[in-house]
């Protein structure tokens, strides 16, 4: 989503909306701030790729999504070098003909205002504007199947006192209707402080800050992502304690009533100091119209969280949690921990640079 944001007050609403339809409208994408600006980028898509979780971020949605979808960009949001590179005064003009035009738009507001006064006053401000006569292009979100086995990508960063491990496969979409069910699935393994992967990772072994199992959120397919920065020396035991985690949780030793009670009654106990503010009352509008859900969603939340089946928690967890699809990529100095992660047997393993390059595999390179 692209998105332009307004406070302002009351009395000076219909001044400030002029502004924001001129902002909108008729953006100016001059050549000298372009320039000006293009060295930045760049610097910043380089202190990414000299920091591991950055690193990662950038590189795993490529692994999952593959060439020509949508997501497949790096999720850090500030592309690649060689887009950068080529990005054009032209290229500005053509998104902004393609995508922010009136037919493709929300406008939402919050605050003491009737819907008769926000209308007169929007009215104002775009009710002239006119959509181009070319179509809205389409977004490749196309769902895209998990692969048959594990992969290993290990990112040689030499002299890291750390090794960054991020895993991910996809996962259903936000806008599922089994929602709420697949997040407590996820948060008893591993989504809060108190859930087991961390319990086990920090509190237990010492040998992370903080380990967690993390779902983002997309109209179509998602990441589910396990994150977990180790000390250097106990990448292989760490991974090893993540496949024990993930082996009792889908086996054994699934999802508790009690751990289920925690999380409900922690969910349910949150929700007033979540809606207090306009903005937090915008942005769940927003939420609602990105996902497909209706605006009584917030009204409707505590019923839901109480009705949630511990047995239908367990299911989700055996269909969406796939340890043995996982995509590893692990940031750390190959020459400490390569043997190590190697005997574990995740998958095929590849060394790669900072720059998404193989370093001596013939698998092809991925451009970040």
């Amino acid at each position: 989503m692209s998105t332009v944001n307004l406070s302002a007050l009351k009395p000076n609403l219909v001044a400030s909306l002029a502004l924001v339809a001129d902002v909108v409208r008729n953006p100016a994408f001059a050549q000298s701030e372009i320039d000006r600006l293009r060295p930045r980028w760049i610097a910043g898509i380089a202190q990414e790729k000299a920091q591991p979780v950055q690193l990662a971020l950038r590189t795993l949605p490529g692994l999952l999504y593959g060439e020509g979808h949508s997501y497949s960009v790096p999720l850090t949001g500030s592309g690649t070098q060689a887009a950068i590179e080529g990005l054009t005064r032209d290229d500005l003009v053509a998104f902004h003909t393609d995508m922010i035009r009136p037919d493709n738009g929300t406008i939402f507001m919050v605050g003491d205002i009737t819907l008769a006064e926000a209308t007169k006053t929007l009215e104002k401000a775009f009710g002239d504007w006119q959509a181009p006569e070319t179509p809205i292009p389409a977004k490749n979100i196309a769902s895209v199947a998990l692969p048959e086995k594990g992969r290993v990508i290990i990112v040689d960063k030499p002299g890291s006192p750390q090794s960054l491990i991020l895993a991910g496969h996809l996962f259903p979409p936000t806008g599922h209707e089994d929602y709420m069910t697949h997040e407590m699935a996820n948060d008893i393994l591993g989504g809060g402080f108190t859930a087991r992967v961390n319990m086990n990772l920090r509190e237990d072994k010492g040998w992370a800050y903080g380990a967690s199992t993390i779902t983002t959120g997309a109209r179509g397919q998602r990441m589910w992502l396990v994150y977990a920065p180790v000390q250097a020396d106990k990448t292989k035991e760490s991974i090893a304690e993540l496949g024990k985690e993930f082996k009792g949780y889908l086996g054994d030793k699934p999802a508790t009533a009690k751990e289920l009670k925690r999380l409900i009654a922690n969910r349910v106990n949150s929700l007033p100091g979540q809606y207090e503010t306009a903005r937090s009352v915008l942005g769940s509008m927003l939420s609602n119209d990105r996902f497909g859900r209706s605006n009584d969603h917030v009204s409707t939340l505590r019923a839901k969280y109480a009705g949630l089946d511990l047995e239908e928690i367990k299911a989700a967890a055996q269909a969406t949690i796939q340890p043995g699809k996982l995509v590893w990529l692990i940031v750390g100095d190959r020459a400490k921990i390569e043997k190590g992660v190697r005997s574990l047997g995740l998958g095929e393993v590849e060394i790669w640079d900072a720059n998404g390059k193989p370093i001596d595999t013939k698998q092809a390179s991925v451009e970040q």
